[in-house]
């Protein structure tokens, strides 16, 4: 697969990784049931038959289970960034995924350059939230960026 085909497949992919998030937050369903689940039925590319691009099924399962298997790190590392007197849970729960899944980008998939975990989990959050929210998870990605990946923003 070339880097323009697989671009918007990874896009599609994180999406498909935050919407699962929360479905498995809300529902307390497993991980690999999501999955199974998420590949059987969304990842396809069509909704209400409309043609989509298809998701990157590979990278899709690595950033979700990526996510659930260091999420005990994650969320204090990201409670570090919140405000004073911010806790994740107040937190609404697709921001928490978002933010879950791009931090997990940020500290494991050095493959990937942090601006770009950035952008694509702005362009998620823009899909969800208007722009409050949208700034408060630029703004926390970016400190988290410049912890986890110090030499991305060396000058």
């Amino acid at each position: 697969m070339s880097e323009t085909q697989r671009a918007p497949a990874r896009s599609a992919a994180r999406l498909a990784a935050v919407q699962a998030l929360y479905q498995m937050e809300v529902s307390g369903q497993g991980v690999e049931a999501t999955i199974r689940e998420f590949e059987s039925y969304r990842l396809d590319g069509k909704i209400e038959g409309e043609r989509l691009h298809g998701a990157d099924r590979a990278f899709f399962a690595d950033i979700l289970r990526g996510t659930v298997e260091t999420q005990a790190r994650l969320d204090p590392y990201l409670a570090r960034h919140l405000s004073a007197g911010w806790k994740l849970a107040r937190i609404d729960a697709t921001a928490r995924a978002i933010l879950r899944a791009g931090l997990y980008e940020l500290m494991r998939r050095s493959d990937v350059p942090a601006k770009v975990v950035i952008n694509e989990y702005l362009n998620v959050a823009r899909a969800f939230f208007g722009g409050e929210e949208t700034k408060f998870i630029n703004a926390v990605l970016d400190a988290a960026a410049r912890d986890a990946r110090a030499d991305d923003f060396a000058v």
